[in-house]
């Protein structure tokens, strides 16, 4: 059997396109050296950029689908079918000790004990702002019926913090749960815990289906060749996930985190691929609802925290895209949509 592109020849993991190793211990070393030097980052505003909103759940309408974002890339996806949550981290810092650089910025909007009851929970890799210990062992108390989903190596760590049902997927392989059906979808990036395990486990995106509606949450990535591949196999999706944020300096940060321009670049191609494999007997599928994620949170790198959504609205309305579909939500926001319709304009819009 031909081992895939990803899996790497000496164990552990891979991205699979050239030039995209991302930086090592030295880049590392370079970049923090630099922001003493020669380059200092931009002024940051104040804490909290967007106020979160009390969130409400059990939104959608039986055919329907709703989308709440809870901060940086935990989001809660309902439908009349089922209940999914992405990345949940509901902890203080994205890191394995308090550091004050890691400190939360916008305060999460729910206690995880207000969350309605999950189908399944989807972790895309093991980076701390994406895999939290505290709230996997505290949701897996509250939760235990709930199926955990994450990429290939992932399931041991899961396991012991507590989680009783995990699934360890590869990408492009699909695992329905109940009402509930994800692939798993190549994306660009690395994992890592600590010092000895970096690419011992996978990282991933999701397709998730709950009844009739489809929604794509890209994880962690940057921006890499299969997002029309993605679309073309999977789609079309009534609405994706995409990450904004966490993107300078570019020589840095370009293999592992898109820019707010390169999410919308991968937005459109991930349209164009479905619309490729669309039966050219019907009309073609409208495009999806954007919802930006990954910013606003947690202080990673140089940009302002407040520039990715700028941004990215910006690109949009440069690209001709429909405005009803660009989904800007602040944390604790929920959006819906029954049928393709749109929704009402959000005022964090």
């Amino acid at each position: 059997m031909t081992r895939p592109a990803h899996h790497h020849p000496a164990g552990g993991f891979r991205n699979p396109w050239p030039n995209t190793e991302p930086p090592g211990f030295g880049s590392l070393l370079k970049w923090w050296l630099e922001r003493r030097t020669s380059r200092r980052p931009a002024r940051d505003p104040r804490r909290e950029i967007v106020p979160p909103r009390v969130p409400q759940f059990r939104l959608a309408p039986p055919d329907g689908l709703a989308i709440t974002w809870l901060g940086h890339s935990t989001l809660l996806v309902e439908s009349g079918a089922a209940t999914v949550l992405t990345d949940p981290v509901f902890g203080d810092y994205a890191s394995p000790i308090a550091l004050n650089p890691l400190r939360r910025w916008t305060r999460i909007p729910v206690a995880l004990e207000e969350l309605p009851r999950l189908d399944m929970v989807l972790i895309s890799h093991s980076h701390y702002d994406h895999l939290d210990a505290g709230t996997v062992r505290r949701l897996a108390a509250l939760q235990p019926r709930a199926v955990w989903v994450c990429p290939l190596g992932l399931g041991p760590l899961l396991r012991e913090f507590g989680a009783r049902t995990v699934e360890e997927i590869d990408w492009w392989v699909r695992l329905g749960a109940g009402r509930v059906w994800v692939t798993a979808t190549p994306a660009q990036h690395f994992s890592a815990r600590g010092p000895r395990d970096r690419n011992q486990s996978l990282w991933c995106g999701y397709s998730i289906e709950l009844g009739a509606r489809k929604v794509y949450f890209a994880g962690d990535t940057g921006y890499h060749p299969d997002f029309r591949l993605i679309g073309e196999k999977l789609g079309p999706f009534d609405a994706m996930l995409l990450p904004i944020g966490a993107y300078e300096p570019r020589w840095f940060m370009r293999t592992m985190h898109m820019n707010p321009e390169e999410a919308v670049r991968a937005a459109i191609a991930l349209h164009e691929g479905a619309a490729d494999a669309a039966d050219e007997d019907l009309a073609p599928p409208p495009f999806p609802a954007v919802v930006p994620i990954h910013w606003g949170t947690f202080k990673l790198t140089d940009e302002p925290m407040d520039e990715p959504p700028r941004r990215a609205a910006e690109a949009w309305r440069l690209a001709g895209l429909p405005e009803d579909r660009f989904w800007l939500l602040a944390p604790g926001e929920s959006r819906t949509d029954s049928n393709g319709l749109a929704p009402e304009p959000s005022p964090a819009s």
